[in-house]
C-alpha cells in the first residue's frame, strides 16, 4: 500500500527546516526522510533539475508511538491519522508533516483489500522500504547526516531511468500500482523493465478492481504533468490496460484514416495528446478524446459526424471516472466542435456565430486543440492558415454583443411588452416566450451589431411579439 499523496508544494527552506526541527526532536539516528521528496533528490543529483518537493514523510525507529506523539507535540499539534498504521500529522511552522513507525505488510487477499500490517519499533526500515510499489521509491534519506540508504537498488533503477518492482506479486496486491507505472513512465519518461511489464500484463483484468477515484487521481497526475502523455499510454497499451479501462480509445488502434493522416487514429491521438502543453487538463483530455467517436463512424475514408458521437462518448468516459461537471462540458464542448472550418473568408457574423458557439471562455482551447490535431497528423505541411484565427481575433476585439445578458433590452422588458399585448398574463414575469424573442434578437445582434441598441432592439422585439399574436 502506497501512501505518495499529491499535497501542497514545500519550499526548499521548508524542507531544511522540518528536518532540523525533527531531528532535534527525536533520538538520534532514529529520523529518515522517504517517499517520492527522496526519489527525486536522486534525480536531482543525475541530471541536475531541482524539483520542489510535494509532500514531507518521514520514518522514525526505534522509538514506540506513545513516545513519539509526545515529541512531535512539543513541536506543534501532533496527531494520529492512521492508528492501525501508526502515522502522526505534525503541524508546527506552517509546516505539515507525517511522520510514520516502520511497518510491513503481508497481503492476505487479492486487489489491495486484505493485508496484515505489523508497525513499529521491532520493524527494521529496510522492512518498510520493501513494502512500497517500486525500487525507485524504496529510498530513504538518514537525518541530520544525509546519507542515502538503498537496500533494493532504487538508485541504479534511477539512474538507468528504469521502472521496477521487487516482486512480481506487487501488482496483484495492488493494481492501482499498474497505472502509477504507467503515470511514472509518462512524467519521468522512464522504461518498465521487461520482467516487471510482464508481470504487468498478467495481473492487468485486476486494475478493473482500483476505484474511479483512484484511476481519476493518477490520469490527471498524467496528463498534467508529463511533457509527453503518450509514454503513459503506451505502458498502459502494452501492459493490457487500455482495453480494461479505456477501451473507446483502444477501439482506435489499426484504424486507417484518409490521406491526410500518416497514422491510424490511435497513433493520431497519442500525437495529438503529445502536441498540447503541460498544465492545461481540460485541453489535454480534449486532445485524447477528441477523435474517440472515428472508429464507430468509420465509412471507407470517411468518418462522418464522429464529433458528435465523440462528444457522447467522451461525456460517459469523463464521468465514468468521477471527473468534475465543470471539466466535462469544457471537454465535451471542444470535442464537440474541433472540426470547425477555419476559413479566414467567412463573414464577420458568420465568426461571431462560430465563436459563440465554441464559447469566448474556450476559444483559446479551441484554437490550441485545433494546432495540436494538425501536429498529431503527421503531415506538417498540412497545417492550417493562421488568418482565421487572426479574423476571429480581430472579431473578438470589436467586443461584439454574443450573448442574451450583452442585449440592450432585457427579459422584463420583453415580458412587459407580451403582457401588453396579451401574450402573457398580467403580473407575469416571463415564460418561454421571452426566452424565445430574447434569442431572437441576439441573433439578429450577432447578423448586424450595430442594432444593438435600445430604441432598435424594441422594434425587432415588437415584430417578433406580432408574428406570436393569435390571429383575432
Amino acid at each position: 500500500m502506497d501512501e505518495e499523496l499529491d499535497g501542497e508544494t514545500v519550499t526548499r527552506e521548508d524542507v531544511l527546516r522540518a528536518d532540523a526541527a525533527l531531528s532535534a526532536a527525536l533520538p538520534p539516528g532514529s529520523l529518515y526522510a522517504v517517499g517520492g521528496r527522496v526519489r527525486d533528490e536522486v534525480r536531482t543529483s543525475l541530471d541536475g533539475i531541482v524539483r520542489p518537493a510535494k509532500d514531507l514523510d518521514y520514518v522514525a525507529t526505534g522509538i514506540e508511538l506513545e513516545d513519539l506523539v509526545a515529541r512531535l507535540g512539543r513541536l506543534g499539534r501532533a496527531d494520529v491519522v492512521g492508528a492501525s498504521f501508526a502515522v502522526v500529522k505534525c503541524t508546527f511552522n506552517g509546516i505539515t508533516v507525517d511522520v510514520a513507525l516502520p511497518r510491513r505488510e503481508r497481503s492476505t487477499g487479492v486487489g489491495h483489500r486484505e493485508f496484515v500490517v505489523e508497525a513499529g519499533s521491532k520493524v527494521s526500515l529496510e522492512d518498510d522500504l520493501e513494502r512500497r510499489d517500486f525500487r525507485m521509491n524504496m529510498l530513504a534519506r538518514a537525518l541530520p547526516a544525509g546519507t542515502l540508504v538503498d537496500p533494493h537498488g532504487g538508485e541504479e533503477d534511477i539512474r538507468e531511468r528504469r521502472i521496477d518492482v521487487l516482486r512480481s506479486a506487487a501488482f496483484e496486491e495492488d493494481p492501482l500500482r499498474m497505472l502509477r507505472a504507467a503515470q511514472f513512465a509518462a512524467r519521468f519518461e522512464f522504461a518498465v523493465a521487461p520482467a516487471t511489464m510482464a508481470a504487468l500484463r498478467a495481473a492487468a483484468p485486476l486494475v478493473a478492481t482500483v476505484s474511479a477515484e483512484r484511476i481519476h487521481d493518477e490520469l490527471v497526475k498524467l496528463l498534467e504533468e508529463a511533457a509527453r502523455p503518450s509514454i503513459g499510454f503506451e505502458v498502459m497499451r502494452e501492459g493490457g490496460l487500455l482495453a480494461v479501462l479505456f477501451p473507446e480509445i483502444a477501439e482506435g488502434i489499426g484504424v486507417e484514416q484518409n490521406e491526410y493522416h500518416a497514422y491510424d487514429v490511435y497513433r493520431h491521438t497519442l500525437a495529438t495528446l503529445d502536441a498540447t502543453p503541460s498544465g492545461n487538463l481540460a485541453l489535454r483530455l480534449a486532445a485524447l478524446l477528441h477523435d474517440v467517436g472515428k472508429p464507430r463512424t468509420k465509412n471507407g475514408p470517411h468518418f462522418y459526424r464522429h464529433e458528435i458521437l465523440g462528444e457522447e462518448l467522451a461525456r460517459a468516459l469523463l464521468l465514468r471516472f468521477r471527473f468534475s461537471n465543470e471539466v466535462i462540458e469544457d471537454v465535451a464542448a471542444l470535442v464537440r466542435h474541433h472540426m470547425y472550418a477555419a476559413d479566414p473568408e467567412l463573414a464577420d457574423a458568420t465568426l461571431r456565430r462560430f465563436v459563440r458557439r465554441v464559447g469566448t471562455d474556450r476559444l483559446d482551447d479551441q484554437f490550441a486543440l485545433r494546432r495540436a490535431d494538425v501536429a498529431g497528423s503527421g503531415l506538417p505541411k498540412r497545417g492550417e492558415s493562421d488568418a482565421f484565427e487572426g479574423r476571429v481575433r480581430e472579431i473578438m476585439a470589436q467586443k461584439p454583443p454574443l450573448t442574451v445578458k450583452a442585449l440592450a433590452i432585457d427579459g422584463a422588458e420583453v415580458a412587459e411588452a407580451a403582457i401588453a399585448r396579451g401574450l402573457l398574463p398580467e403580473g407575469s414575469r416571463g415564460g418561454p416566450i421571452v426566452g424565445e424573442v430574447l434569442r431572437g434578437l441576439l441573433e439578429r445582434v450577432i447578423e448586424h451589431p450595430e442594432v444593438n441598441e435600445p430604441a432598435a432592439l424594441r422594434h425587432e422585439m415588437e415584430g417578433l411579439l406580432a408574428a406570436r399574436e393569435a390571429p383575432p
